[in-house]
């Protein structure tokens, strides 16, 4: 079975940390020449001082703000300038916690240009390279809210059900060309995301980090959160020769905690 990512260039976005950070190490460990994405500058830099060149990979970087869809747009434009890519790993930071009776219309707006509309141009702007390269790869990380709303998420379960939607729909389309679309759905793993929510979720029902923490824990069959090692793995295969018949679909990796197929 061939995982090798030998001489593709990986764009992975929201490199700097957690869960994308994880990815961009992983695929780098199978080769992939990786230019990660993100706004903090400091953070990417270290990032890739972590990344393997041990069988010649070449790294760089990308800052780029996803609140500025249009500056992407241009970003991305000069980038392809010298160099194509033939994986995309579409990730972004979530919305703020909180109920959806509480949103606002800006933070609908904020949230859709952040996923959907980055997500879009990204793609828009990689598939011609990826179809004159004859190998495509798209894996976006999403939730598994795309199954199962998850409760005092409301901005992020309305906005990671459209990116699922538009995933399924480009997946149809470029299928004929042997480009493959697919969603990855994290279930609750150790990132700083994560700790945001709990914080968040504690105070509002006046309970204690570790008291809520517990209860997170108790719903995930595994008895565990996921590390952010665990998603990449997904990626890894998503990304790699091995996935090519494997299109249009969603990976929860949650230790069992959504409940449904």
């Amino acid at each position: 079975m061939n995982f090798s990512l030998k001489g593709k260039n990986a764009l992975v976005c929201g490199s700097s940390k957690g869960i994308g950070k994880a990815i961009a190490i992983a695929l780098a460990k199978q080769g992939a020449n990786v230019t990660l994405a993100a706004r903090n500058e400091k953070s990417l830099i270290s990032t890739m001082s972590e990344l393997d060149t041990s069988d010649g990979q070449q790294h760089d970087l990308l800052i780029a703000d996803f609140s500025k869809p249009q500056e992407l747009k241009e970003l991305i434009r000069n980038r392809l300038k010298t160099i194509a890519f033939q994986v995309l790993v579409n990730n972004t930071g979530g919305p703020s916690p909180g109920n959806i009776m509480d949103a606002t219309e800006e933070q609908f707006l904020s949230a859709f240009n952040n996923h959907l509309l980055c997500n879009h141009i990204l793609a828009i702007a990689l598939i011609p390279g990826m179809k004159e390269n004859k190998y495509g790869r798209i894996i976006n990380v999403i939730s598994t809210s795309v199954k199962i709303p998850l409760k005092g998420l409301g901005v992020s379960n309305t906005v990671r059900a459209a990116v699922a939607n538009w995933s399924k729909t480009l997946s149809n389309e470029l299928a004929p060309f042997g480009i493959t679309v697919n969603n990855i759905l994290p279930g609750t793993t150790n990132t700083d995301r994560i700790r945001e929510i709990i914080l968040n979720r504690a105070a509002a029902e006046g309970k204690t980090y570790e008291a809520y923490e517990k209860e997170m824990v108790r719903e995930i069959p595994m008895g565990r959160f996921g590390e952010p090692s665990e998603i990449a793995a997904a990626a890894v295969f998503l990304a790699s020769p091995a996935a090519s018949y494997v299109t249009g679909i969603n990976v929860p990796v949650d230790g069992g905690r959504t409940g449904s197929l």
